[in-house]
């Protein structure tokens, strides 16, 4: 991990794409990001299937604000993965992460994801196969849950991950059961970190500037990731990096809604590039179903938009705001 990477935008799925990075990039905190996954199976994949999901590869794996970003490899088979690992390496992203979290059941039902987590064994030659494979100088990492159904076998899978070779390992504080219902249980990250020396990042239900200090008191991670907490609240990370900085802060938004309506409009922008038309609504009132929880000004934008698709009324609405 990059001397000083302290919070970490989170892969999501559907959701925090290249697009949305170089939004909450921009805002400014942000010290690392890693996209979402790439899914390998029986093939190694074209240059253009790493570049669809990393523009940032053709920008030397940076976001536009400068952020390095490491590209998330899921899959089952050591070999597959170590031969896509490098072609990947052949684009000189900023890391290679590898994905034992996923909690969605069709990429569990094809042995992807957290399923792994029930074969430590397995998820110990993955890492070391693709460890093996890339350059030294590419950091190998790992993200993971606490289990699958159960976290008793966490600390075996944390071991498998540090004895293969990992640079880092970020765990999401809860197991596939547990999906993304509160809360996260902190307190294992706790004890995986007695057991392992890699550095370890702590992700799971980290929402506000309070949330964060906590998790650090909890984990003993001083490295966070946050994914829908950035989402809702983009000044999250700088307002943690502001707290850092001066060991003191609020636990309000560092950004206002003024600064939120430019980011959408530039959000707007760059899914008109890449996503269909009747597709491009729902990824906006998606953003914005998550901005609700901070910021007031969102609902009624939401409200607002909650029954238009036409794209030329979203751009007229979008700039009737920034006059506004």
């Amino acid at each position: 991990m990059p001397s000083g990477a302290r919070i970490l935008l989170a892969p999501m799925e559907g959701l925090l794409d290249h697009t949305l990075r170089d939004m909450l990039t921009r805002v400014g905190g942000v010290d690392l990001c890693v996209s979402e996954f790439i899914r390998v199976t029986n093939t190694v994949l074209p240059r253009r299937a790493f570049i669809r999901v990393a523009p940032e590869l053709l920008n030397q794996s940076r976001t536009v604000a400068g952020v390095p970003v490491r590209v998330q490899l899921l899959g089952s088979d050591p070999d597959y993965l170590a031969a896509n690992a490098v072609a990947l390496a052949q684009l000189e992203p900023a890391g290679i992460d590898l994905n034992f979290g996923c909690p969605a059941k069709t990429v569990n039902q094809h042995r992807g994801g957290a399923v792994l987590l029930d074969e430590p064994e397995l998820v110990g030659q993955i890492v070391a196969a693709v460890r093996r494979a890339v350059p030294a100088h590419i950091p190998v990492s790992a993200k993971m849950r606490l289990g699958y159904n159960d976290d008793s076998r966490a600390e075996e899978c944390a071991l498998a991950i540090e004895a293969a070779g990992a640079s880092d390992l970020v765990v999401h504080a809860r197991t596939k059961a547990h999906g993304y219902r509160p809360p996260a249980y902190w307190e294992r990250i706790a004890d995986l970190r007695q057991r392992v020396r890699m550095p370890m990042v702590a992700n799971g239900d980290i929402w506000t500037l309070a949330d964060a200090l906590r998790c650090r008191e909890v984990t003993g991670c001083e490295r966070l990731m946050i994914g829908r907490g950035m989402v809702a609240d983009p000044g999250l990370a700088l307002a943690i990096a502001q707290h850092d900085a001066l060991k003191c802060g609020s636990v309000q938004s560092a950004v206002t809604w003024t600064q939120i309506v430019g980011l959408m409009r530039l959000f707007w922008q760059g899914i008109a590039q890449r996503v269909a038309p009747r597709h491009r609504a729902g990824r906006l009132k998606q953003w914005l179903n998550y901005l609700r929880r901070v910021y007031p000004e969102a609902q009624e934008a939401f409200e607002q938009l909650r029954l238009l698709h036409d794209p030329v009324t979203i751009d007229q609405w979008l700039a009737a705001q920034a006059v506004g």
